[in-house]
């Protein structure tokens, strides 16, 4: 019995090939439609942003969009006026804080300068030189006031005999903070002078500065390293120079005790 012949394959393209392909073209047909409706009418729009700008000004200053418009330009310069506030704001948090801090300090030398003042006083009451040396404070130091005239003869800088024991007294006060920085400065009065020793009266108030100095060195022990000398002449006078009584004061020496909380 003859075998049956197997039949020749339909001709043209498989049908679901035919079917795939009207897919396509729909699905193309909708993107292409799609695509055509977003399209912008700009004189709709522009009559959109305008009552939006009435009512709300949202667009203003001409802009068409929020990424080329006012709305990030303000947004932009908000946060950049923001972070300056902030920045100031601890600025000048900071520049409180320092300025309290200063100001504890300050008390706190001033108590110290104080008790030291307090501590010196009852020495020179002991010793009866409370009348011959006047104590001041500040809130770096205690100052030692000698009167020029207990110290030197006009014109001079050589120290009077009865001038010494004064002297060995406060260098026995100075030894007690002895590591403290001391200063000695010489001053003097306006009436100008001119000897063969000394020209004027910075080099007198120097002189007479560095006579006392070497004087305390050599006599209470004092580290020269810790004491200082300087001449101030005429310049920071204490009182007024028109009257006798006034330059009196001004001829003097000061001996200034820095304390341990000075700053200077």
């Amino acid at each position: 019995m003859a075998k049956r012949k197997p039949e020749d394959p339909p001709k043209g393209a498989p049908a679901w090939q035919a079917t795939f392909a009207d897919l396509m073209n729909l699905l193309l047909c909708f993107f292409v439609m799609l695509f055509a409706m977003s399209t912008v009418d700009v004189e709709k729009f522009e009559q959109l942003a305008a009552s939006f700008t009435e009512a709300y000004s949202i667009f203003s200053g001409g802009a068409q969009s929020v990424g080329d418009g006012i709305l990030i330009s303000n947004g932009v310069s908000q946060l950049n006026e923001l972070d300056d506030y902030m920045y100031q704001m601890g600025k000048q948090a900071d520049v409180e804080e320092t300025d309290d801090a200063l100001e504890m300090l300050k008390e706190e030398q001033l108590k110290e300068s104080e008790s030291l003042a307090e501590i010196i006083e009852e020495i020179l009451e002991e010793e009866s030189l409370a009348a011959q040396v006047d104590v001041d404070f500040t809130s770096q130091y205690v100052s030692l006031t000698l009167n020029g005239a207990l110290l030197f003869d006009s014109g001079s800088a050589d120290l009077k005999e009865e001038s010494k024991p004064v002297l060995d007294k406060i260098g026995e006060i100075l030894k007690k903070y002895g590591k403290s920085i001391i200063e000695i400065e010489g001053h003097t009065d306006n009436v100008p002078i001119s000897t063969a020793k000394y020209k004027n009266n910075n080099e007198l108030s120097s002189a007479r500065a560095l006579t006392v100095f070497e004087y305390l060195v050599d006599n209470a022990d004092l580290d020269p390293a810790m004491v200082k000398h300087s001449g101030r002449g005429e310049y920071v006078p204490i009182a007024d120079n028109s009257t006798p009584e006034g330059r009196a004061q001004n001829r003097r020496v000061e001996i200034k005790i820095y304390h341990t909380l000075s700053t200077y």
